[in-house]
């Protein structure tokens, strides 16, 4: 990520400029990072993993978000924008503008290179402090592949690498999902 300013921002002079801007940018200690574009692959899982869960979750009290519902992690000060996100019971939202969500129970990250090892590591570390988050996903854009955190009782997480044979039960919603859904039109690499 880069960032667009080397002059320290506050949150709301942030979200001023964020809510005006045309394209997306994350927050995070008093700096703005310009968000990339999303690759064709990129765009397909996070679509089918937004129709997916949107259509199972239809008759249940939760909410599926995309990329353009921001996300606030208020003990770490951070704003992003997930790639997925799903609240269930009341969203609980960080001010009248009703675009910053704080309360997701499942937050989903597609990979891409340029992220990778920020979704697995610092970014999971910054939504490990959200209380109501039970399940963090982070998935392949380049094989079947799929890496299941779920919050443990004692509050630790456990790990599990799905592959597309397993099938991927998610217990924060009770649902399972089929890797054909997930990767429904992802042109794959051999």
């Amino acid at each position: 990520m880069a960032t667009q300013s080397n002059t320290y921002i506050t949150p709301e002079e942030y979200l001023r400029i964020e809510r005006a801007a045309e394209t997306k940018s994350e927050y995070y200690q008093g700096k703005m990072f310009a968000m990339a574009g999303a690759s064709r692959s990129h765009s397909l899982i996070a679509g089918n993993l937004f129709r997916e869960l949107g259509n199972r979750l239809l008759d249940r009290d939760c909410e599926v978000h995309a990329t353009d519902m921001r996300l606030l992690v208020s003990s770490a000060g951070l704003y992003t924008y997930p790639d997925v996100m799903v609240v269930c019971g009341e969203p609980v939202l960080a001010d009248a503008h009703n675009d910053i969500l704080t309360n997701p129970c499942l937050i989903i990250e597609v990979l891409s290179k340029s992220t990778e090892d920020y979704d697995r590591g610092g970014k999971f570390h910054q939504y490990m402090r959200i209380p109501s988050l039970v399940e963090y996903l982070t998935v392949s854009q380049s094989e079947m592949l799929v890496d299941q955190r779920i919050r443990q009782p004692d509050n630790s997480w456990l790990t599990r690498e799905i592959g597309p044979h397993q099938g991927l039960s998610l217990p924060s919603l009770g649902i399972r999902l089929d890797f054909a859904d997930i990767y429904r039109k992802v042109p794959l690499n051999p």
